[in-house]
């Protein structure tokens, strides 16, 4: 239940998803009772938090790991979305939440902002997986080995369910995909259009064709950033007043999907849509040569990783805490050619700068 102030740590307002998630809590009927404090690395966006929002800011980067702990220690729910994949950052969230729990016996709650590159393979583009995991299934994700992209840091909060001194939920979306927009997004404290479309649109506008690795036969799931910022948000609501039937740990993986594309396609429309601004002359993408793959992605890992596999459905999400998405994989092709829009602008004001 709601407590008079409920202590939240809020890692990741500045980005992309943590955003747009930021600015939904804020807007829970509760949000009076929420005592949210984000751990800030700009200054100035720090002050825009405080004195338009109301959420108190901490100047700080994941690197600051004493910090870290000391602000993990004083929430009752740590909301982590500042990176998947730092483990020293975990470690330190995860030693705050542990002396919180020693300390005054709360058991806190963590809510981890993962991703289905944990399902990925080595397809580089040349085959289409059969391979489709559901949330539900806890065998098929235990056989994730530790190793895999994200999961190391994963394993580190499922283990801290385990031990039992925190309750850990872990959100995994496939590809995001969406414009940024909300009042985070317009006052400049969080930053707009990361996600992969948006680079492939910058990559494949500055190339004058859509590109794919080997035959971009490969599949990935989506989702919309309308609708994870909506799972997060109702993940967030049943954790702090109705957790007992909601899985966590183990138990707590909750993909976020709403359909998948192959990556052919997804380029294809980037392509299509460079074709209708007049900036390429075939919409059809062709493969990238190696040394196209460096100057895109900055080398083969990068490049072979974004043409890899990962199919995952959102079951347990749907089943336990009603998310209901409405956003399908229609929608990302045509915020393909919103993101090429976007693009162009860009250009045209970097060369009047």
């Amino acid at each position: 239940m709601y407590t008079e102030k409920t202590s939240i740590l809020y890692t990741g307002a500045t980005g992309y998803v943590g955003g747009h998630a930021l600015q939904r809590i804020l807007t829970h009927p509760k949000a009076n009772t929420f005592d949210i404090t984000a751990l800030v690395r700009d200054a100035d966006r720090a002050k825009l938090l405080e004195s338009k929002f109301g959420v108190k800011a901490v100047v700080g980067s994941l690197k600051d790991a004493d910090k870290l702990t000391d602000l993990a220690e004083g929430a009752h729910l740590v909301f982590h979305a500042a990176d998947s994949d730092d483990e020293p950052a975990m470690k330190a969230i995860l030693a705050g939440m542990k002396k919180r729990h020693e300390k005054i016996g709360d058991t806190p709650i963590l809510i981890h902002l993962s991703g289905a590159g944990s399902l990925t393979d080595d397809a580089r583009g040349e085959y289409a997986s059969q391979t489709v995991t559901s949330d539900l299934d806890i065998a098929a994700i235990d056989a994730i080995p530790p190793t895999a992209f994200h999961h190391a840091v994963d394993l580190m909060a499922v283990a801290a369910d385990t031990e039992g001194y925190a309750r850990t939920y872990i959100v995994a979306p496939g590809i995001i995909y969406g414009l940024s927009h909300g009042p985070l997004f317009d006052a400049g404290v969080a930053r707009r259009n990361l996600n992969q479309v948006a680079f492939f649109a910058d990559a494949f506008l500055a190339r004058g064709r859509a590109g794919v690795v080997g035959k971009g036969a490969s599949i990935w799931a989506d989702v919309h950033i309308d609708d994870t910022t909506e799972l997060f948000y109702l993940l967030f609501d049943k954790a702090l007043t109705d957790p007992a039937k909601l899985g966590h740990g183990r138990e707590g993986y909750y993909f976020a999907e709403n359909g998948e594309h192959s990556l052919y396609a997804l380029c294809k429309a980037v392509g299509t849509a460079l074709v209708e601004a007049g900036r390429a002359e075939n919409a059809e993408p062709t493969e990238l040569t190696a040394e196209e793959r460096a100057t895109i992605f900055g080398g083969d890992v990068m490049a072979f990783l974004n043409f890899t596999n990962a199919r995952c459905r959102a079951d347990r999400a749907r089943r336990d805490i009603g998310w209901k998405p409405v956003h399908t994989t229609e929608e990302l092709y045509r915020v393909a050619k919103l993101e090429v829009q976007t693009a162009l602008r860009k250009q045209v004001g970097n060369m009047s700068a």
